[in-house]
């Protein structure tokens, strides 16, 4: 890969653009004269030659003052304006630019004759046009000066200092280089958003977000940088909460207007890019939408994502991808640029649950009804394995709810099968650990999730209660739960289920 050369003197450029920008005047006039660099910038090209050619000098001066030019260019300009100076009968102001400017100043040592014709004009009571400017007209002249000082200038984006920054700062979080948080230490180069220090597992209701009567939530999502949880619903709402106060985030313009993200149909899955800037979306009748969480804008429509309904989806690492699956017994790799599938992963015989990328994204990990684990070559489409995790105390099989990385180790798996018990198994199918709630009947888990640092399994069973490696035994909901999910660097565990409400829980 051949290496980028970045010159000195267009980092001095970014540097005295920012001083501009920021009126750093003084700064900015011994940057530029220290270094022999010039900026020679203005905010528009087109602007600047108008201002000019309708002799708007207030305008052009300024300008001027922070631009290095010819010297002759510059005497031209000023020149002109002396002359249009004394046409208006502004003869003070004539005679500061004459005698109190830098340019006119050389002109006089150099060029006397120049100088003191423009003296004797300011000197007489009347005003001779074809006399002033002698073969030409005040127009033609402004044109001929606009047309020398257009070659001068050039435009750039504004605050290309700050946007640069933006950019390697977006490059590091893509990369997994920048520890989640809010703000930014950039000297220091850290993130300053709290972390829990120690994996503590919740047990105390901190919040209750109720729903209409009619709708529940279907799925829930923490942003992978902390700040967002996402509830998606049988209503086809699509809501970003404050987790801190339980409330809607109305700092987010489009749900203050309450434009609402939102399908025609109910939301059974969302997902986060991992740079917690986009969110994609998959509703019961198979289409998929991806949004910018900022603005709620629908970034990209897979109208036929799925045949069938549409259970999870998850963004590749680098979220140029999205691994979705479905009621009609198929993964997919949808490229997210050109809407276009990609890889479709076939061999399951019945509803496939939920997929996952391995850590490197070689590998894609499929869950599903038919009671299999499958692990799959996410490039080439092949089953690399199929292993069904340990069958309930009861007899018979148990269909395969999800499947989660483990933190702690990149081989192993987290499997949560409905069952009363979920295991940590590797990639070829055998069991590390299991952990059991004991009970026979009426107890199988339909969901887990795993703390940041691999501490804790949640799992929350059709009794509506959750445990973490039956170290603690809550009752969490009225009715049925549907699902769970842990903050990425909180002890924070938000809990949704058909009682309409999703409850938040902290130690």
């Amino acid at each position: 890969m051949s290496t980028l050369e970045i010159e000195a003197r267009d980092v001095i450029k970014i540097v005295l653009q920012f001083c501009k920008e920021n009126s750093l005047h003084q700064t900015f006039q011994t940057l530029q004269s220290e270094c022999q660099v010039s900026l020679n910038t203005v905010d528009s090209v087109e602007t600047f030659v108008a201002d000019v050619n309708s002799g708007r000098w207030d305008a052009v001066l300024p300008q001027v003052a922070q631009l290095k030019l010819p010297r002759n260019k510059l005497e031209d300009l000023y020149e002109q304006i002396v002359l249009e100076m004394i046409e208006l009968r502004e003869v003070e102001t004539a005679r500061s630019i004459l005698r109190n400017t830098q340019v006119m100043g050389v002109m006089k040592q150099e060029q006397p004759e120049r100088y003191l014709r423009l003296e004797h004009l300011h000197a007489r009571t009347y005003f001779d046009p074809n006399e002033a400017y002698q073969d030409s007209t005040k127009e033609k002249r402004r044109a001929q000066i606009a047309q020398a000082l257009s070659a001068e200038v050039t435009v750039v984006p504004p605050s290309r200092l700050m946007a640069l920054i933006g950019q390697a700062l977006k490059w590091q979080q893509h990369q997994g280089l920048l520890p989640p948080g809010t703000q930014f230490d950039l000297f220091r180069g850290t993130a300053a958003m709290k972390q829990d220090v120690d994996d503590l597992y919740p047990t105390t209701l901190q919040h209750t977000i109720k729903f209409g009567t009619k709708s529940h939530a279907e799925c829930a999502r923490f942003s992978p940088d902390g700040q967002f949880l996402v509830s998606t619903s049988f209503d086809g709402f699509i809501e970003v909460w404050d987790y801190t106060s339980g409330k809607l985030k109305k700092d987010l313009q489009y749900q203050a207007d309450e434009a609402f993200m939102l399908h025609d149909d109910p939301v059974l899955c969302a997902d986060f890019s991992r740079d917690s800037e986009m969110l994609a979306s998959g509703d019961q009748y198979g289409k998929i939408k991806v949004w910018r969480i900022r603005t709620g804008q629908c970034l990209r429509r897979l109208e036929h994502a799925h045949s069938k309904g549409v259970t999870s989806v998850t963004f590749s690492r680098d979220g140029s991808q999205i691994l979705s699956t479905s009621f009609d017994s198929t993964a997919r790799i949808h490229g997210l640029k050109s809407g276009k599938l990609l890889k479709e992963f076939r061999g399951h015989s019945s509803y496939v649950n939920n997929a996952i990328f391995t850590s490197d994204g070689a590998r894609v990990i499929t869950a599903s009804s038919d009671c299999t684990v499958k692990v799959w070559d996410s490039k080439s489409a092949d089953c690399l394995q199929t292993f069904k995790p340990p069958p309930p105390l009861r007899g018979g099989d148990a269909s395969v709810n999800s499947v989660h990385l483990f933190p702690k180790s990149n081989d192993h798996i987290v499997v949560c099968n409905k069952t009363s018990s979920i295991y940590i198994m590797t990639l070829q199918g055998q069991v590390v650990k299991s952990f059991s709630s004991g009970k026979r009947e009426g107890g199988d888990f339909l969901a887990a999730c795993v703390s940041p640092k691999g501490e804790w399994i949640y799992c929350v069973g059709e009794d509506s209660y959750q445990s973490g490696k039956l170290e603690h035994l809550l009752k969490i909901h009225d009715k049925d739960v549907i699902g769970l999910a842990h903050h990425p660097h909180r002890n924070l565990l938000a809990t949704f289920g058909e009682d309409c409400t999703m409850k938040l829980w902290k130690p």
